[in-house]
């Protein structure tokens, strides 16, 4: 990424302030601990202040609120949020990489879809039949998008995305590679001469807008209605969402987490990796679940923090786990108590 521009005017930009040289000229920016003379780096979270004090940058965005510990001879440019306004910086000087507008003469577009303006079509592309495409949408190699689907206006679609029948995607999605939206619920009902029949899944999969899907995250489509994620919504790579699941509004989940059919997560929930959630349950709005957690039954409180398998409330369950660690230990003591207890009454005996 490359930039020539002074500490000054990324401050101007960012309505913050400087706090050192502002006429520094900055040429890119890095990491904290790989920053070089010309760099601009950032300090969001704490456990990375130590880097700050040795980086070889020439600015560093931290927030409005920071103290150095030590000495800084650096300029610091003072924000509100210094995350916020990396991104900000990031997308305003990265290229963009989007190919050009226009339908490769290798895709194939069956009757009746309806590609909207500025689309790009890439080859080997397989649209079905009635699909309606907004405009400055981009569709990557290898996608598949099945009968009456609906694509918003500057969704990307990265190559290998598979959508299935009927399933509708909002405006301003990324959706990555590899993924699979609409593909049949694990439905199936134990028989009289046991084995399992298959329950038609005939619902679809609706996608709001400003959602992003990492790679390799698959999202079933209902048994009936809709497997809903709602506007905002980050799910990471290696998920897997069940039928019939809504995951509301601005939610964020970490890869490798699973959950189970017709579930529900609130609004604003942020949930670790590898977290496992059983069906049929719902999670309260603003709930924080740790990474490794399973989720065995409703969370009703709103705004809590939890941990473990199944999990409970974070503190208690730090305060346990620090039992359980010593455990052996303890083990030991109680037996060397019980040892003297016995050898007590026998003496007294």
């Amino acid at each position: 990424m490359d930039i020539k521009i002074t500490a000054g005017q990324v401050a101007s930009m960012l309505n913050g302030t400087t706090e050192g040289n502002p006429d520094v000229i900055l040429t890119g920016l890095s990491k904290i601990e790989e920053a070089k003379n010309g760099s601009l780096t950032f300090l969001a979270n704490p456990a990375y202040e130590s880097h700050l004090y040795n980086t070889g940058a020439s600015a560093a965005l931290v927030s409005k609120t920071f103290t150095p510990a030590q000495p800084i001879t650096f300029t610091l440019i003072r924000v509100e949020n210094p995350y916020q306004s990396l991104a900000f910086l990031m997308e305003k000087f990265n290229p963009d990489h989007h190919p050009k507008a226009g339908i490769h003469p290798l895709a194939f577009i069956e009757e009746g879809s309806l590609p909207g303006s500025d689309v790009y079509v890439g080859p080997f592309v397989f649209i079905g039949k009635n699909v309606k495409i907004g405009k400055n949408v981009k569709i990557y190699p290898f996608v598949f998008l099945g009968d009456n689907c609906c694509i918003g206006d500057n969704t990307i679609l990265y190559q290998g995305v598979s959508v299935y029948h009927h399933c509708i995607i909002g405006s301003t999605c990324t959706i990555h590679s590899g993924c699979i939206i609409g593909a049949d619920g694990f439905g199936f009902a134990p028989s009289d001469t046991n084995n399992y029949k298959k329950i038609p899944q005939t619902g679809n999969v609706m996608i709001e807008d400003f959602v992003e899907i990492g790679s390799n995250t698959t999202i079933d489509r209902a048994t009936l209605g809709s497997t809903v994620i709602r506007k905002g919504v980050k799910l990471d790579n290696l998920i897997q969402v069940g039928h019939n699941v809504e995951i509301d509004a601005n939610t964020v989940i970490a890869s490798q987490s699973g959950i189970s059919g017709s579930s529900y997560i609130g609004e604003n929930c942020m949930i670790g990796g590898q977290v496992g959630i059983v069906g049929h349950i719902k999670i309260a709005k603003g709930s924080k679940i740790a990474a490794q957690s399973g989720i065995a039954g409703n969370i009703t409180k709103e705004n809590s923090v939890l941990q473990g398998s199944p999990a409970f409330d974070y503190r208690t369950y730090q305060r346990a786990y620090v039992g359980f660690r010593n455990m052996s230990s303890l083990m030991d003591r109680i037996n060397q108590l019980e040892k003297q207890v016995k050898e007590l009454r026998e003496n007294k005996s």
